[in-house]
Protein backbone atom coordinates (compact mmCIF):
# COMPACT_ATOMS: atom_id res chain seq x y z
CA UNK A 1 0.00 0.00 0.00
CA UNK A 2 2.73 2.25 0.83
CA UNK A 3 4.51 2.01 -2.43
CA UNK A 4 1.60 2.33 -4.20
CA UNK A 5 0.88 5.83 -2.43
CA UNK A 6 4.63 6.78 -3.17
CA UNK A 7 3.79 5.89 -7.09
CA UNK A 8 1.03 7.97 -7.26
CA UNK A 9 2.39 10.88 -5.64
CA UNK A 10 5.44 10.60 -7.62
CA UNK A 11 4.23 9.28 -11.39
CA UNK A 12 4.09 12.17 -13.75
CA UNK A 13 0.60 11.40 -14.53
CA UNK A 14 -0.12 13.35 -11.29
CA UNK A 15 1.46 16.70 -11.42
CA UNK A 16 0.64 19.56 -9.19
CA UNK A 17 0.55 22.99 -10.03
CA UNK A 18 -1.03 24.88 -12.71
CA UNK A 19 2.49 25.16 -15.07
CA UNK A 20 4.51 22.51 -16.17
CA UNK A 21 8.10 21.92 -14.66
CA UNK A 22 10.66 22.34 -16.91
CA UNK A 23 11.62 20.02 -18.96
CA UNK A 24 8.05 18.37 -18.70
CA UNK A 25 6.09 17.94 -21.67
CA UNK A 26 3.78 21.02 -22.90
CA UNK A 27 1.42 22.28 -25.17
CA UNK A 28 0.84 25.70 -26.43
CA UNK A 29 -2.08 26.29 -28.74
CA UNK A 30 -2.34 29.97 -29.92
CA UNK A 31 -6.18 30.35 -31.23
CA UNK A 32 -5.53 33.75 -32.91
CA UNK A 33 -2.39 32.05 -35.23
CA UNK A 34 -4.21 28.73 -35.21
CA UNK A 35 -0.46 27.26 -33.88
CA UNK A 36 0.41 24.67 -31.75
CA UNK A 37 3.70 24.06 -29.93
CA UNK A 38 4.63 21.01 -28.92
CA UNK A 39 7.39 21.81 -25.82
CA UNK A 40 9.31 19.08 -24.26
CA UNK A 41 12.31 18.66 -22.80
CA UNK A 42 12.99 22.30 -22.21
CA UNK A 43 12.77 23.39 -26.31
CA UNK A 44 10.06 24.01 -28.67
CA UNK A 45 9.99 20.26 -30.38
CA UNK A 46 7.37 21.07 -33.38
CA UNK A 47 4.96 23.63 -33.99
CA UNK A 48 1.66 22.60 -36.27
CA UNK A 49 -1.38 24.68 -38.06
CA UNK A 50 -4.39 23.57 -36.43
CA UNK A 51 -8.00 24.49 -36.17
CA UNK A 52 -9.84 25.75 -33.23
CA UNK A 53 -13.23 27.27 -32.22
CA UNK A 54 -15.37 29.19 -34.56
CA UNK A 55 -17.07 32.42 -33.11
CA UNK A 56 -19.36 31.57 -30.89
CA UNK A 57 -17.71 28.21 -29.92
CA UNK A 58 -14.68 29.44 -29.20
CA UNK A 59 -11.63 26.97 -27.97
CA UNK A 60 -11.35 27.35 -24.24
CA UNK A 61 -8.63 30.00 -22.84
CA UNK A 62 -6.03 28.80 -19.80
CA UNK A 63 -3.61 26.22 -18.31
CA UNK A 64 -5.55 22.46 -18.76
CA UNK A 65 -4.38 18.91 -18.03
CA UNK A 66 -4.68 16.26 -20.86
CA UNK A 67 -6.79 13.75 -19.01
CA UNK A 68 -8.07 11.09 -21.65
CA UNK A 69 -6.43 9.87 -24.70
CA UNK A 70 -7.76 7.48 -27.36
CA UNK A 71 -7.24 5.54 -30.85
CA UNK A 72 -10.23 5.45 -32.77
CA UNK A 73 -12.52 7.57 -31.17
CA UNK A 74 -16.15 7.57 -31.03
CA UNK A 75 -18.07 10.21 -32.24
CA UNK A 76 -20.94 10.48 -29.42
CA UNK A 77 -22.30 13.52 -30.88
CA UNK A 78 -23.77 12.00 -34.22
CA UNK A 79 -23.17 7.94 -33.23
CA UNK A 80 -20.14 7.82 -35.50
CA UNK A 81 -17.82 5.06 -34.63
CA UNK A 82 -14.36 5.50 -34.27
CA UNK A 83 -12.47 4.40 -37.38
CA UNK A 84 -15.34 5.09 -39.78
CA UNK A 85 -14.25 7.61 -42.35
CA UNK A 86 -16.94 10.08 -41.42
CA UNK A 87 -15.88 10.36 -37.97
CA UNK A 88 -14.81 14.27 -38.07
CA UNK A 89 -12.46 13.24 -35.10
CA UNK A 90 -10.10 11.41 -37.21
CA UNK A 91 -7.88 8.76 -35.75
CA UNK A 92 -6.92 10.07 -32.27
CA UNK A 93 -8.22 11.89 -29.20
CA UNK A 94 -6.09 13.91 -26.14
CA UNK A 95 -8.52 15.05 -23.95
CA UNK A 96 -8.53 17.89 -21.37
CA UNK A 97 -10.34 19.19 -18.75
CA UNK A 98 -11.36 22.96 -20.02
CA UNK A 99 -14.42 24.27 -18.22
CA UNK A 100 -14.46 21.48 -15.34
CA UNK A 101 -15.55 18.89 -17.98
CA UNK A 102 -14.36 15.04 -18.37
CA UNK A 103 -12.15 15.38 -21.12
CA UNK A 104 -14.13 14.20 -23.40
CA UNK A 105 -15.82 17.36 -24.72
CA UNK A 106 -12.96 19.58 -25.73
CA UNK A 107 -9.80 17.87 -26.85
CA UNK A 108 -7.19 17.82 -29.43
CA UNK A 109 -7.93 15.74 -32.45
CA UNK A 110 -7.57 14.24 -36.04
CA UNK A 111 -9.76 15.22 -38.63
CA UNK A 112 -11.63 14.15 -41.96
CA UNK A 113 -11.60 17.73 -43.41
CA UNK A 114 -7.74 18.10 -43.62
CA UNK A 115 -8.96 21.78 -45.47
CA UNK A 116 -9.90 23.20 -42.21
CA UNK A 117 -6.24 23.14 -41.03
CA UNK A 118 -5.50 26.60 -40.16
CA UNK A 119 -8.89 28.32 -39.45
CA UNK A 120 -11.19 28.95 -36.74
CA UNK A 121 -14.48 26.02 -37.54
CA UNK A 122 -14.22 23.47 -35.11
CA UNK A 123 -16.91 23.61 -32.07
CA UNK A 124 -14.40 24.67 -29.30
CA UNK A 125 -11.85 21.38 -30.12
CA UNK A 126 -8.15 21.46 -31.98
CA UNK A 127 -7.89 20.13 -35.14
CA UNK A 128 -4.49 18.37 -36.38
CA UNK A 129 -4.73 16.42 -39.66
CA UNK A 130 -4.74 12.83 -38.50
CA UNK A 131 -0.90 11.91 -39.39
CA UNK A 132 0.14 14.83 -36.76
CA UNK A 133 -2.07 14.06 -33.86
CA UNK A 134 -1.07 10.09 -34.19
CA UNK A 135 2.48 11.29 -33.26
CA UNK A 136 1.86 13.88 -30.88
CA UNK A 137 -0.57 11.09 -29.46
CA UNK A 138 2.70 8.92 -28.98
CA UNK A 139 4.76 12.23 -27.21
CA UNK A 140 1.83 13.03 -24.88
CA UNK A 141 1.19 11.39 -21.51
CA UNK A 142 -1.77 11.22 -19.40
CA UNK A 143 -1.21 14.71 -17.23
CA UNK A 144 0.68 17.03 -19.37
CA UNK A 145 -0.62 20.49 -19.12
CA UNK A 146 -1.82 23.04 -22.59
CA UNK A 147 -2.00 26.44 -22.16
CA UNK A 148 -4.34 27.70 -24.34
CA UNK A 149 -4.04 31.43 -25.49
CA UNK A 150 -4.71 34.45 -27.64
CA UNK A 151 -1.77 36.18 -27.19
CA UNK A 152 0.00 37.32 -30.75
CA UNK A 153 2.42 39.83 -28.48
CA UNK A 154 5.06 37.03 -27.29
CA UNK A 155 5.86 33.63 -29.16
CA UNK A 156 5.97 30.45 -28.14
CA UNK A 157 9.57 30.48 -26.91
CA UNK A 158 8.53 33.28 -24.67
CA UNK A 159 5.20 32.02 -23.34
CA UNK A 160 6.48 29.16 -22.89
CA UNK A 161 9.37 30.93 -20.50
CA UNK A 162 6.16 32.26 -18.87
CA UNK A 163 4.67 29.20 -18.20
CA UNK A 164 7.57 27.53 -16.94
CA UNK A 165 8.28 24.81 -19.49
CA UNK A 166 11.52 26.26 -20.51
CA UNK A 167 14.28 28.16 -18.92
Amino acid sequence: MLSLLVFLVASPIWPVGENPINGDPFIIVNVETNELAYINDGEIKEVHHVATGKDGDETPKGVFQIIVKAQNPYYRKKDIPGGDPNNPLGTRWIGFDANDTDGRTFGIHGTNRPDSIGQSVTAGCIRLPNKTVEALFDYIPLGTKIAITDNVEHTFLELAKEYGAVQ
